[in-house]
């Protein structure tokens, strides 16, 4: 037997050992089948082997080196978005505080534009405009002249659309300064 010694006391086996005793009956089966039965299954392994190969190191690498432009874009995209963002915020810095009573001016004529679709009430640093049946483009507009004329920051906006338009409430911080 191997692996024992004459007084029967189990020795280890070597790693080498080990394979040989685990591919014994492996080998001596491919020694026992003919050569075309050895071909088609030498074969067989080298397409199981170059299928593994290319599901597991090929295909994922392709994948990745044709999603990397659509990726790049992305990126760039959102690269400049961010770049114009920094830009609009340097730009609001830079512009000198407002006090508020010049912001509510501000904020009534921007409002005045939204005609009947929207009533701005004021009080204290905060301002609400309600809205009702105002189009996208009345209200993005309305926004803009309030954020960039009033200095006003949206806080919290409860709207819905409707077949009329948006309607709801828009709340704003006024800025706090010295009112002029």
């Amino acid at each position: 037997m191997r692996g024992f010694s004459n007084s029967r006391i189990a020795l280890p086996l070597s790693a080498g050992d080990a394979i040989d005793h685990w591919t014994a009956p492996w080998r001596a089966r491919w020694r026992a089948l003919g050569e075309r039965e050895r071909r088609g299954l030498a074969i067989a392994a080298w397409v199981l082997f170059l299928f593994l190969f290319w599901a597991l190191a090929i295909a994922p690498a392709w994948r990745t080196a044709r999603a990397t432009p659509a990726q790049l874009d992305q990126l760039d995209a959102q690269l400049q978005q961010m770049q114009r963002q920094a830009n609009e915020a340097r730009e609001l810095r830079a512009i000198p505080a407002l006090g508020s009573t010049q912001a509510a001016a501000a904020l009534r004529a921007a409002s005045d534009g939204l005609g009947s679709a929207g009533r701005l009430q004021l009080s204290g640093d905060r301002a609400t405009l309600t809205l009702t049946g105002a189009s996208g483009a009345q209200l993005r507009d309305w926004l803009v002249e309030a954020r960039s004329a009033a200095r006003a920051r949206p806080l919290e906006a409860n709207l819905t659309r409707g077949p009329q338009g948006y309607s709801g409430s828009v709340v704003l911080a006024l800025p706090s300064g010295s009112g002029q």
